[in-house]
């Protein structure tokens, strides 16, 4: 199948997950998504980053957000791994992985997501399989895929980066704007160029025009 976009409809799929069978779609619900990969069970990196999301969870659900792993392993194997990363996680504060990890032995929905690591035609696994990179897909509950990012294995995520990224579409869905470089959440936004300048006035009554082309505002958002 060709490469993923943005824009794109997340395909479909059903799978066995750590918390029972999932039908992609349906699990999503009115929800957003995150769906993230990992290249395999008991890594080190891997493991640190789900001790994060697990850590992070009341962030994902304060954002109507459901977290969802992918790796490349079957149901045994991430359940054992889940007490390494909940003791991993655990050494500051209580971690619970309360979030589905699905199993993907065979890489049939790594491949239907190009989550493949094609950097070497000899990287496979002891099987042939070729191995699997740290993707992530935000997804909204339209079920369009609204940011694709692809890390090589051997290098971890950064989380607020992608909370961030998620508030940026939120508040760009709700009202009319964009974000700036290096934006966080109670930073002024930028006007969004479909409003008129009529409209803007009544809208964003704050609003600064520096080029006729560039209004920034200020937003209270929650």
């Amino acid at each position: 199948m060709p490469s993923l976009r943005l824009g794109n409809i997340a395909p479909d799929f059903e799978a066995e997950t750590t918390q029972g069978p999932v039908k992609f779609h349906e699990w999503i619900g009115d929800s957003w998504a995150v769906l993230f990969s990992h290249p395999g069970d008991f890594t080190p990196v891997c493991t640190t980053e789900l001790a994060e999301v697990a850590r992070r969870a009341p962030d994902f659900a304060k954002r109507n957000v459901k977290v969802i792993g992918i790796s490349a392993n079957g149901l045994e194997d991430h359940h054992k791994w889940a007490k390494d990363i909940e003791e991993w996680g655990g050494r500051f504060a209580p971690t619970t992985v309360g979030f589905p990890i699905i199993a993907d032995a065979d890489r049939r929905i790594s491949t239907l997501y190009d989550m493949l690591d094609e950097q070497d035609a000899t990287n496979r696994d002891a099987k042939g399989l070729p191995f699997t990179i740290r993707t992530v897909f935000i997804i909204d509950p339209k079920k369009t895929i609204r940011l694709l990012l692809a890390y090589p294995a051997s290098t971890g995520r950064n989380f607020d980066e992608i909370i961030r990224v998620i508030d940026s579409l939120q508040i760009g869905d709700k009202y009319r704007v964009t974000t700036p470089v290096n934006w966080n959440k109670g930073d002024d936004v930028i006007v969004h160029p479909s409003v008129s300048t009529e409209e803007a006035k009544t809208l964003f009554p704050e609003h600064t025009v520096h080029k006729p082309y560039l209004r920034t505002t200020p937003l209270k958002v929650e």
